[in-house]
């Protein structure tokens, strides 16, 4: 029945009347195939569904799950034993390679629609020893290097990278929901912030450290290094391919080599995707590392603005939303339609449109008989407007339209300063580091840059340390610095000067660390 079968719709069961019951056929069959059963008789799929007393059904809906192609059906003649059970129509049933195919899909669906995203700091240390151990391979004669041990390296941070990327994805998507949805439990999402909150900043500082080792890693390899790691991998698994039966040598041999091409491209695709996740190649596209960091950011100024959001709301204050709602409940309870007029003037006052620009015609005739101010506007001569913006909402320009401005010159200009404050910041960054604990006295920020800085690091410690801690450790938005302080007993008031004055404060001892520029001193050569 199946072999005659014109189209194959494995997905038709879906929107058919008992979808249910087919989905909990086909799944008892998944079910059978997981026990290593292949074939299933009729009373044995209704003795898996619990439905022993209706085998014509679950018949029935066997019957039609053949027809649709997700279900294969074969004479079964191991239990005939007179001529009667012969003539009797008994089947065999088993997933066809279709039905099978549509089950993994919908599998895989209906996993993709549960997964909960995580932002996985353990992926990234992962991606980084493996990245280590492909940079000491690189580094060693082609005759010494195993093919084997390169392929599991690269196919083990592919896996990884594709689940920290394909994760991240989901968590941000989640995260979305979460702070659209925040008006249900207020109580829960005021508890759940801040545990949300302290998981991000964990995960932004993972991603900035590790982040800069994994960038650092990929710089380190060459093209030629790269290329070469990459050829081992495709030709050992080009030995690993089906052959095809060749006319000739020469097309066999052509056939080997559109194969390896073909997995070479893969590949390169590949390394391409791994090193612009991590590394920025243009100041205009930074890599995905970076932008995700910024949108974890972004979420967590996005959380703390719907907290907010939520006290004011909590606390009796009025906000836009309330504001509407009570003047919809006013325009309600108006008596009559003058009412309703004089509280529209009140509320909004869009009664003059002194605005639009009126025709030269009105304009000549204003200026042969000005209406006085106390005239009614029922009264008062008509205001002729182009009828250009009652149709388009703008005024009808005559003439060639405007050129389109060249922003070649501007663009550069922009990228120039881009990258100028980025040395400059940077400078300010290596100049701040203190290479270990220091009295702040002690911390050179004479310059405005590396003051502003200096200002902006000391204002993040000074926030995060609770009451009454003598220590505190955190770590700048970008996660490019980390900070210490540490209050000193009896300290005296120093004076820091800087170009922009004289900096006053009890005296403390702070140890300022690069956190880009150890990553990159760490990294292997």
């Amino acid at each position: 029945m199946y072999a005659n079968q014109p189209t194959v719709q494995p997905f038709a069961h879906l929107s058919a009347p008992n979808a249910e019951f087919y989905r909990d056929v086909l799944v008892a069959f998944v079910r059978a195939r997981d026990r290593f059963i292949v074939h299933m008789r009729p009373e044995d799929v209704a003795a898996e569904l619990g439905r022993s007393g209706a085998p014509e059904t679950v018949a029935a809906a066997l019957e039609q799950l053949v027809v649709w192609g997700n279900l294969r059906s074969d004479p079964d003649t191991g239990r005939v034993t007179t001529v009667a059970d012969f003539h009797r129509a008994r089947y065999l049933y088993q997933l066809t390679v279709a039905g099978q195919a549509a089950e993994e899909a919908l599998a895989v669906y209906d996993a993709a629609l549960g997964r909960r995203g995580a932002l996985q700091s353990v992926a990234l240390e992962d991606i980084a020893n493996q990245l280590r151990a492909l940079v000491t391979l690189a580094h060693v004669e082609v005759a010494a290097v195993d093919p084997a041990k390169v392929h599991l390296l690269l196919l083990g941070m592919v896996e990884r990278f594709s689940g920290l990327a394909d994760n991240a994805q989901a968590f941000m998507a989640s995260l979305r929901r979460v702070i659209d949805f925040s008006d249900g439990d207020v109580e829960a999402f005021v508890a759940y912030k801040q545990r949300l909150i302290d998981y991000i900043n964990r995960f932004i500082a993972d991603l900035a450290n590790r982040g800069a080792e994994i960038a650092a890693l990929l710089e380190g390899l060459g093209v030629d290094e790269v290329e070469r790691l990459l050829r081992l991998v495709v030709e050992r698994e080009a030995r690993d391919a089906m052959p095809e039966l060749p006319d000739t040598a020469d097309q066999g041999w052509a056939v080997y080599e559109a194969a390896v091409f073909d997995a070479l491209t893969m590949w390169h695709n590949r390394w391409r995707g791994l090193r612009e996740w991590f590394v920025s190649t243009d100041p205009r596209h930074p890599s995905q590392a970076r932008l995700l960091r910024s949108a974890a950011v972004t979420a967590i100024t996005q959380l703390i603005d719907t907290v907010a959001t939520l006290n004011e709301r909590r606390s009796g204050r009025s906000d836009r939303s309330a504001d509407f709602r009570a003047l919809a409940r006013w325009f309600a309870e108006a008596p009559d339609d003058a009412a309703a007029h004089r509280l529209w003037r009140a509320a909004f006052g869009l009664t003059p449109a002194r605005h639009l620009t009126v025709t030269a015609e009105t304009v000549q005739r204003w200026e042969q008989m000005v209406p006085p101010p106390s005239t009614p506007w029922a009264d008062a001569p008509g205001v002729e407007i182009s009828p250009q913006l009652r149709r388009t909402g703008t005024y009808e320009r005559r003439g060639q339209p405007a050129r389109v401005a060249d922003r070649a010159e501007a663009r550069r200009m922009l990228e120039e300063h881009a990258t100028r404050e980025q040395r400059e910041v940077a400078a300010a960054r290596a100049q701040l580091s203190t290479g270990g604990a220091v009295l702040l006295s002690q911390v050179d920020v004479l310059d405005t840059r590396v003051f502003r800085l200096f200002l902006g690091l000391l204002g993040d410690a000074l926030s995060a340390r609770r009451p009454g801690a003598a220590e505190v450790e955190t770590t700048t938005s970008d996660g490019t610095l980390l900070i210490r302080l540490t209050t000193v007993a009896d300290a005296p008031v120093v004076e820091i000067p800087t170009e922009d004055g004289v900096l006053h404060g009890p005296e403390h001892v702070i140890e300022i660390i690069d956190l880009v520029g150890a990553a990159l001193v760490g990294a292997p050569a």
